[in-house]
């Protein structure tokens, strides 16, 4: 409860509040403390690296006044929350620069995005921005940037605004305004720029020191293909030079990684126009990996219980409709599906939950069968934007690891705890270790209620049992509000790959809702009806993004056992190709997976051509090794391994095989 001080002078009475620190620690500061004037309390280097502050959860400029007790945490570009007030900021300098180098420029919207930002603008009449733009761009950006202008916040008359941004021509920024609640809107101005804007933002420019414009793509305003074609400019900025260097090196190594570009190159998927665009096609040697790892964690789950069903592609509207996922989801989904009966819909699924609650509903259940654990890989379609589209990581056809656990409720927290050891049991396989994973606890927005179903009790338990099943297995998990699924809660699992980028995988989710909706039930040990509770969960995700992320995390140099090709022969020439042939059967017979090529070109061209595929060992054969049943080895990327038998390399790769597998 906020203390007021006594004093003499009653202009300058003011009441004192409690601020408490993430270390649990509390001091009192004046009503009206900015999150600059706790930082410069503590330290003038703090002060000067602080670039946003949490206010009882959400993130705010160092500028505004706290007026109660508060628990705070302060943001440095280091916390995720301090980049994304830097790059948001970042968007109103791009946005400033690209107003004075383009006269009569309209601008959508520009938003912080996981890795720097970018803007929508519409050049006027004439006007393009290419790439040939870019340095000139960076250099007013920096030009900008050094004047050290300061960020200033004002709260205005809906109805002023629009004015104001009708005056400027601004048609799109007057659209965004028509759509928000009459009332007072806030602005930010730096210098000759004013943006509609609800912030975050840092203080001023000045902090920007380095700054790289990366790319500029076509992009629909607000999404809508019928609508006018927007240029999506995107960039980054950096407090130092050293760190935009850094990020740029990186840059060049994802490139390099590129899952598309390793994909066709060990020609493990491909996309047709004519199919369709985002609808993948794995090709023979993607399949043979992809049904490794569904394999894999099939062996997984036996162990934990699970029976596996197959549900078909489409279901009827009415199935989406008790769901709830045709008012949610039917915007992202296809147009349904017409059939020669009249008024009867199907929609193509864009979910294999609602399937799987009918799965339970066939026959009734009692409590001594729960938990009933109901697996799949469930092929489902969502109907993404196509300039959203992104080789395997963003498509419209893909299939989820999928399951769903019926359990009673006090089994809740003992189902999902196993749940989170299948996936580390995942993890792990790939060598994803616990400082390359983020975990996050996905909350309801407890300001937005009418973006979710279900009651408050159920929500209360349903969170309750994450926060608890991770308090038990010791992991470190965020927990970020507005991030829940529309029906239930959820643990997330990031995972950092080999330079660093963050991909979602892995995920858990509690729901009280589905159950309900589709009026499940189990006959209790009193002998009344229960409600059960079901748990969803997809350690990969989906196959497409967790190969696509596999590839780049590794390069395409994926663990022996599930590599498509684990051998290559190489013969030296055409009188080589029957030995090379005999040793390829060999290895065959023993459950190795070898090729031969047999090809009328140099060895020095094979073995280049296939180091780029990827391909873990190739064995080099010429007169000389088959006169002597040897074969030359050659690791991929190393020094030759000298000569063996075909019989003792077969050993030596099982051998290897059978290690990695102990541990899947």
């Amino acid at each position: 409860m906020a203390a007021f001080v006594r004093c003499q002078d009653v202009n300058v009475c003011r009441f004192m509040i409690n601020i408490t620190f993430p270390d649990g620690s509390v001091r009192e500061f004046a009503e009206g403390v900015t999150g600059l004037q706790i930082a410069e309390s503590i330290s003038q280097r703090l002060a000067q690296e602080v670039l946003a502050i949490g206010v009882n959860g959400e993130t705010q400029d160092l500028s505004l006044p706290i007026n109660s007790d508060a628990s705070i945490k302060l943001y440095k570009f280091d916390d995720p929350e301090g980049k994304h007030a830097f790059w948001h900021t970042s968007s109103h300098l791009m946005a400033e620069a690209l107003q004075e180098l383009f006269p009569g420029i309209q601008f959508g919207i520009g938003p912080a995005i996981e890795n720097g930002f970018y803007y929508d603008v519409f050049p006027a009449e004439g006007q393009t921005i290419k790439e040939a733009d870019f340095e000139r761009i960076e250099k007013k950006m920096m030009e900008l940037a050094q004047k050290k202008e300061r960020l200033v916040r004002k709260s205005i008359a809906k109805a002023d605004v629009l004015r104001d941004f009708t005056a400027k021509g601004q048609h799109f920024k007057c659209e965004l305004i028509a759509d928000l609640e009459d009332g007072h809107i806030s602005t930010y101005t730096q210098g000759n720029f004013t943006d509609l804007c609800r912030g975050p933002h840092i203080l001023s420019t000045e902090p920007i020191k380095a700054v790289k414009v990366l790319s500029c793509a076509a992009a629909y305003w607000r999404g809508d293909e019928k609508r006018p074609m927007m240029t999506r400019v995107y960039a980054i900025t950096f407090p130092k030079k050293k760190m935009l260097d850094e990020y740029l090196t990186m840059l060049e190594e994802a490139k390099k990684r590129d899952h598309r570009k390793i994909g066709k190159e060990m020609e493990l998927f491909m996309f047709s126009e004519r199919v369709g665009k985002g609808l993948p096609i794995w090709l023979p040697k993607g399949t043979d990996l992809r049904l490794r790892l569904q394999d894999m964690l099939r062996r997984i789950q036996k162990q934990y219980g699970y029976n596996e069903v197959i549900t078909p592609h489409i279901g009827s509207k009415n199935l989406y409709v008790t769901s709830g996922h045709w008012d949610h989801y039917g915007k992202d989904s296809f147009q349904p599906i017409h059939t020669p009966e009249e008024d009867e819909l199907y929609m193509l699924k864009p979910m294999n939950c609602p399937h799987h609650c009918e799965v339970y509903a066939s026959k009734p259940r009692s409590y001594k069968e729960l938990p009933f654990r109901c697996a799949e890989f469930g092929t489902v379609y969502r109907y993404e934007q196509s300039g959203e589209l992104h080789g395997l990581t963003r498509v419209r056809s893909f299939t989820q690891d999928d399951a769903h656990i019926f359990c009673r409720p006090d089994q809740v927290k003992e189902e999902f705890i196993k749940v989170m050891e299948i996936i580390q049991r995942v993890f792990a396989t790939f060598q994803f270790s616990e400082e390359n994973v983020e975990v996050q606890i996905s909350l309801r927005d407890p300001n937005n209620h009418e973006k979710y179903i279900g009651s408050d009790e159920d929500w209360a338990n349903a969170e309750k049992a994450i926060i608890e099943a991770c308090q038990e297995k010791g992991m470190k998990a965020r927990q970020e509000l507005g991030e829940a699924a529309f029906y239930g809660p959820k643990l997330d699992f990031m995972v950092k790959d080999a330079i660093g980028r963050r991909w979602q995988l892995g995920t858990i989710q509690v729901d009280y809702q589905l159950p309900q909706r589709f009026e499940l039930e189990y006959v209790a040990d009193d002998n009344t009806k229960r409600r059960p509770v079901m748990i969803h969960r997809a350690p990969f995700g989906s196959m497409e993004r967790f190969v696509a992320v596999l590839i780049e995390h590794t390069a395409g140099r994926f663990p022996l056992w599930l590599t498509p090709d684990q051998v290559a022969i190489l013969p030296i020439s055409e009188k080589s190709n029957d030995y090379a042939d005999r040793v390829q059967k060999l290895l065959n017979d023993k459950g190795i997976r070898a090729t031969v090529d047999n090809r009328n070109e140099k060895i020095g061209r094979k073995i280049r051509d296939n180091e780029l595929k990827h391909i873990p060992y190739m064995l080099i054969v010429g007169e000389k090794e088959a006169e002597q049943n040897l074969v030359s080895v050659r690791r991929q990327g190393a020094e030759d391994k000298g000569q063996m038998t075909p019989e003792a390399f077969a050993d030596m790769i099982n051998a290897i095989v059978a290690e990695q597998m102990a541990h899947c």
